[in-house]
C-alpha cells in the first residue's frame, strides 16, 4: 500500500507541476461547454443534461489518451522507467498508482464542470437521479478510455504513437455500439455476431447507464475492461523489468 500511495502522489503532484494539466482542463472545460450549447442546448427546453453526456464520448477519445500518453511512454523516453522499476515497489503498484492518479485527474476535470448542473437546477427541476447516473458512466467511461491509454503509453515511449493508437482504439469501441455501425455490419454478418459487436462496444454500456439504471451488467462491463487493459500493460512492463 505504501508503494501505491507514494506513486500515486508522485504521479498527481506531476501533473500539476507544469502548465500541461491546466492546458487540458481549460480546454476539457471549453469544449464541455461548448459542443452542448452548440446543439441546442437551451433550444430544446427541457432541463436536462442529455446533450452534455451524449458528447462526452467523443471528447474522451481525444482528451483521455492525451492525459494518459504520459504515463509510461514519458518515463521510457526519459531513462526514469528503470530507477522506477528498480524501487522496492511491484509492477502492480506503479501500475495502480499511475492509473488511479490519472483516474483522479479526469474525476477533477469532471467535477469542474459543474456549473452545467448548476445552470440546469437555475433553470427547472431536472431528474437528479439521472444526472448521478450521469456522472457515474462519465467517470466509468473516463477510466476504461484511460486503461487502454496506459497500456499504449507502456508500449512505445513515443508519447505522440501512444495518443494515436489509444484514440483509434477508444474511436473504436464508442463506433462499434453507434446505430450506423450495426445496420452496416447487420448487412455483412450473422445476428449473433453483430450483437456480440454490440455488446462489446463501450457506448451500449454507457447509454444503459445514461438511462438512469445502474446495472451489474453494465458496471461489470467497465470493471472487466479496465481490469483487462490495466493487466496488459502490467504484463508489457513485467517483460521489459525481466529484459
Amino acid at each position: 500500500m505504501n508503494g501505491f500511495l507514494s506513486v500515486f502522489k508522485r504521479e498527481l503532484k506531476g501533473y500539476f507541476a507544469t502548465p500541461v494539466a491546466y492546458v487540458f482542463l481549460v480546454i476539457f472545460l471549453f469544449f464541455a461547454g461548448y459542443l452542448p450549447f452548440k446543439d441546442g442546448f437551451f433550444e430544446i427546453r427541457q432541463a436536462e443534461l442529455r446533450l452534455f453526456f451524449q458528447w462526452l464520448p467523443w471528447l474522451f477519445i481525444f482528451m483521455v489518451p492525451a492525459a494518459a500518453m504520459r504515463l509510461w511512454a514519458e518515463e521510457r523516453k526519459n531513462g526514469s522507467i528503470e530507477l522506477l522499476l528498480t524501487l522496492p515497489i511491484t509492477i502492480n503498484q506503479a501500475v495502480l498508482g499511475k492509473f488511479s492518479a490519472a483516474w483522479a485527474f479526469l474525476g477533477l476535470a469532471l467535477l469542474l464542470t459543474f456549473p452545467l448542473p448548476a445552470t440546469i437546477y437555475y433553470l427547472g427541476h431536472p431528474d437528479t437521479g439521472l444526472i448521478v447516473s450521469g456522472y457515474i458512466g462519465s467517470f466509468l467511461l473516463a477510466g476504461g478510455f484511460l486503461s487502454v491509454g496506459s497500456f499504449f503509453s507502456a508500449v512505445t515511449k513515443n508519447q505522440v504513437i501512444s495518443f494515436i493508437l489509444s484514440a483509434a482504439a477508444c474511436g473504436i469501441l464508442v463506433s462499434a455500439g453507434m446505430p450506423t455501425t450495426v445496420n452496416y455490419l447487420s448487412t455483412m454478418l450473422p445476428a449473433n455476431v453483430v450483437g456480440l459487436v454490440e455488446m462489446m462496444s463501450i457506448q451500449s454500456h454507457f447509454d444503459s447507464i445514461l438511462r438512469g439504471v445502474i446495472e451489474m451488467k453494465d458496471i461489470a462491463y467497465f470493471i472487466i475492461l479496465i481490469v483487462a487493459w490495466i493487466g496488459a500493460c502490467t504484463v508489457v512492463l513485467e517483460e521489459r523489468k525481466a529484459a
